[in-house]
């Protein structure tokens, strides 16, 4: 009997983006589990450190949830102090989401936490590598974001105003 000897291929670019970003996340777990909150809540206090007083449709769009996802979220952040639902001024029916006190408390040190996440994912790169991968990684985004179907375009343009499709919270410069 013979054993198969072709190699084996080499990972593409999709694998390699999505272990990369997987193992960051779970050092971000690792390094922030004292903190007190899952993944999901850091992603909800990150994003609302961008643009407290969003519509909770408006968050669930940008995180990329559902919206009765996020709904259970929230509730249990705000039963534990994380955020606050407050009254919108002009539509009765909405709620506003608020970042507390104890959620801004903890907000600077999680950023610390992802800041060294970085730093050792990148450890031993060139500045010039992590500015040319940022470039790289920029403009595919830009590619793939300007090609939605007409069914996203148009329900984006119906939806709520917003700062812009963001990166997903770890991505960015928060957790």
């Amino acid at each position: 009997m013979t054993v198969p000897t072709d190699p084996v291929p080499p990972p593409t670019l999709g694998a390699l983006l999505n272990d990369t970003a997987r193992l960051m996340r779970r050092r971000f777990d690792q390094c922030a589990r004292h903190l007190g909150l899952t993944r999901a809540q850091w992603n909800v206090i990150a994003m609302l450190s961008r643009c407290e007083g969003i519509h909770q449709a408006g968050l669930a769009d940008l995180l990329e949830v559902e919206p009765i996802t996020l709904c259970r979220l929230v509730d249990r952040m705000e039963e534990g102090g994380w955020v606050e639902r407050r009254p919108d001024p002009n539509d009765r029916r909405a709620r506003r989401l608020f970042m507390t006190d104890k959620a801004r408390s903890v907000l600077q040190q999680a950023r610390d936490i992802a800041s060294g996440v970085y730093a050792e994912a990148l450890e031993g790169l060139p500045p010039e590598t992590e500015r040319q991968m940022i470039a790289i990684l920029s403009h595919m985004r830009a590619n793939l974001a300007d090609r939605r179907s007409p069914t996203a375009a148009a329900t984006s343009a119906a939806a709520e105003p917003r700062p812009g499709r963001a990166d997903p919270p770890f991505l960015q410069d928060t957790p």
